[in-house]
């Protein structure tokens, strides 16, 4: 396929247009300007700068000077932070993407609602990838009773899921699923061969309240052997200083459900993960199940220096109008006894994504929870302080999904509708 010329955000499909000129927009509780036009708007608080994506394709990751992005029936790779786009392919299902990654090589994995893609050329072509079970076989998605509604099988809440593993490089995500486009059963996948090669590390149970409706027994979506529920996966990460992964999961309090007989069985739990690398098999453990208010419905795990940190949203109305929320850090061992927890900072409302790099804690708010329209919660100094900006001019917004820097310095965030549709893509860059 020949090369075609760079798209830059004047140019992006011939038919829209980008302005260079900014509007300095504080980024203040008291900021209550309009939405503007995405190419214009950018601004500053005391602790970082912020701006909109350009005009062009929706980016969905980066990584270093590289970022992958979808529009208009088409798939895009710019090696300069998104200024150009001049790698692009067809691609029909564009709009449903759900999921990428750029692999150390430079290869790029991306999933629609339902199907895991590789493209290993710089996307002059790309192939598509069948995941493997846990037991080695084939794992086909379900056919669904709507076939507009499949469920999102690949579509990740966190955005770093890339780590180095005894000098291999590891790619390990979960689904976060059962809210939009249909039921779908709970994985956490993994690659140790940039993403030529997926398993299931992690096959969750079967979950009566996400299944196709009058779903027989043999049609249950789910591991039937695994009597641990979820509703989606929040986050996943690893700690080098033990070798292993840490996951959390969402959603409900199923003690005492009339509908479903679950033997009080929760939805929101931690899991402790290791792989053995030889045997090519992992060994999981269920640190924590309980109830939604708690500190461990939970998300944005992080670990710096052997230490884990994560964010809390609790809700949930046991007790009435109180919850364990907070942004806490402690030693991993002590992950289960609430005692030995440091609450680094209470922001009030449910916050579950969070990335820590360079000393700088990046956390958001979820706008359907808080009065916050578009909330960030930042650290500076890993934690010793704390600020809290609503950008108001964006509108009701949830940021989530937050890639680590890029080359120039700038955290990649997608700003959610309401809780999870697709809105638009927010840089922010710390003032370091």
């Amino acid at each position: 396929m020949k090369t075609p010329s760079p798209i830059s955000r004047r140019r992006f499909l011939g038919n829209a247009a980008a302005g260079t000129g900014g509007v300095l927009i504080p980024g203040s509780r008291q900021s209550n300007a309009a939405p503007l036009p995405r190419a214009i708007a950018e601004g500053a608080t005391d602790h970082f700068w912020y701006r909109f994506a350009p005009v062009g394709p929706y980016i969905d990751s980066q990584r270093d000077n590289l970022a992958f992005g979808f529009g208009e029936g088409r798939i895009y790779l710019s090696d300069d932070n998104g200024r150009t786009w001049p790698h692009r392919s067809e691609f029909s299902s564009a709009d449903n993407i759900t999921f990428s990654c750029i692999l150390k090589n430079g290869n790029i994995l991306f999933a629609t609602r339902t199907k895991l893609y590789l493209s290993t050329d710089k996307l002059k072509s790309f192939q598509q990838i069948t995941v493997k079970d846990c037991d080695g076989s084939k794992y086909q998605p379900h056919t669904p009773q709507n076939p507009d509604y499949p469920g999102w099988y690949f579509h990740p809440l966190d955005g770093v899921h890339t780590w180095d593993v005894d000098g291999t490089e590891m790619l390990v995500w979960g689904n976060y699923c059962n809210v939009h486009g249909g039921p779908v059963p709970v994985n956490i996948y993994y690659s140790t061969d940039h993403g030529q090669t997926v398993k299931i590390a992690y096959s969750f149970g079967q979950n009566p309240r996400y299944q196709e409706k009058d779903a027989k027994p043999e049609t249950l979506l789910g591991n039937p052997d695994n009597l641990v529920i979820c509703r989606h996966i929040h986050s996943v990460a690893y700690n080098p200083a033990e070798k292993a992964f840490y996951a959390c999961t969402g959603d409900h309090n199923l003690s005492g459900n009339k509908i479903f007989d679950l033997d009080g069985r929760h939805e929101c739990h931690w899991l402790r993960g290791t792989y053995d690398a030889g045997k090519d098999t992992w060994n999981w453990k269920v640190l924590v199940s309980t109830a939604s208010n708690s500190r461990f419905k939970s998300g944005g795990i992080n670990f710096v220096d052997g230490r884990l940190y994560w964010a809390a949203d609790a809700n949930g109305n046991n007790p009435p109008g109180k919850y364990d929320r907070g942004i806490f850090r402690c030693d991993p061992s002590d992950l289960a006894n609430p005692a030995k927890h440091t609450m680094l900072f209470n922001p009030e409302y449910e916050s579950a994504n969070m990335i820590i790099e360079d000393d700088v804690i990046l956390s958001a708010h979820y706008a359907p929870a808080s009065p916050y329209h578009t909330g960030f919660i930042i650290s500076p100094d890993l934690g010793k302080t704390w600020a809290q900006y609503d950008l108001k001019e964006f509108g009701k917004r949830s940021p989530v999904r937050f890639n680590r820097k890029n080359s120039d310095g700038w955290f990649r965030v997608d700003l959610r509708k309401g809780w999870i549709g697709r809105g638009e893509v927010l840089f922010i860059k710390p003032k370091q």
